[in-house]
């Protein structure tokens, strides 16, 4: 199928690993023009380096940007306008926060949560949209967490903020669908990354197993068997995002295997 993503823009948040990085691939794999944001700017710019010889496509340019910074994402958005003059797409996407309970944060830790995996969708989001008026449409794609439909043990604040973008999603859908904008959320179930490792990590330390023993435990719950990859997660995001979606808008979808038994 072809998506007709050629020459579209696309910005992608928290782009220089994991999801990020899969999603921003497979948007330059379908020729579109894609922003790439990560604080991080030697990283960044050797994925975008690397992305661009994977592709072929040249049209992939870096931009650093710290999300919990307003200013850093109006100067990406800005930035993004005056070099291609519109914005197709915009990907939110942050890393996770901390795992833990209630006993073990303090309230600059939330908000710090906060404004990593809420605000700062909120922040972009309100950047982006008036240029999308101006163009009659656009797309956003918000990913989240699989706890969007069910809770995760131990990880208090990413359940919290992470249902906060579902209902964001849900309530700006409703008042920007007039504008030809729709926008949905995307949960990654246990998707193989950096972070997932992390979780590995943590559960292998607290319950005195080794990594393979924790990855074979928790693949055993997945029906499909095994960790999912960024690039099937991408996969379904870049479709939402393309013009072969014309219809969907407000909803939030699992990538995960089955494994989330909740309607």
């Amino acid at each position: 199928m072809d998506l007709h993503l050629k020459g579209k823009v696309v910005i992608v948040l928290a782009a220089s690993k994991g999801l990020g990085r899969g999603i921003a691939r497979q948007f330059a794999e379908e020729g579109a023009k894609v922003v790439l944001s990560s604080r991080r700017q030697n990283e960044l710019i050797q994925v975008v380096d690397d992305i661009k010889k994977e592709t072929n496509n040249a049209h992939i340019v870096p931009h650093v940007c710290d999300i919990t910074k307003a200013e850093d994402i109006q100067e990406l958005v800005n930035f993004t306008i005056k070099k291609w003059g519109r914005i197709d797409v915009l990907i939110n996407n942050s890393g996770g926060p901390p795992p833990g309970g209630i006993d073990q944060f303090t309230d600059e830790e939330w908000q710090r949560a906060y404004e990593l995996n809420l605000l700062s969708y909120v922040r972009s989001i309100r950047a982006v949209v008036p240029q999308m008026r101006i163009q009659g449409g656009g797309h956003i794609a918000n990913v989240a967490s699989s706890s969007i439909k069910q809770t995760l043990d131990g990880l208090l604040l990413s359940n919290t903020f992470r249902a906060g973008v579902a209902g964001l999603s849900k309530s700006l859908a409703q008042e920007l669908g007039k504008d030809g904008i729709l926008i949905n959320t995307i949960g990654p179930g246990r998707i193989a990354t950096d972070r997932l490792l992390e979780l590995d990590e943590t559960k292998a330390a607290k319950g005195n197993l080794s990594l393979d023993e924790v990855k074979k435990k928790e693949e055993q719950a997945i029906p499909l068997g095994r960790y999912g990859t960024p690039q099937e997660f991408a996969n379904h995001v870049v479709f939402l995002c393309s013009s072969a979606n014309t219809y969907v808008t407000g909803q939030a979808f699992v990538i995960d295997g089955g494994l989330v038994k909740a309607l």
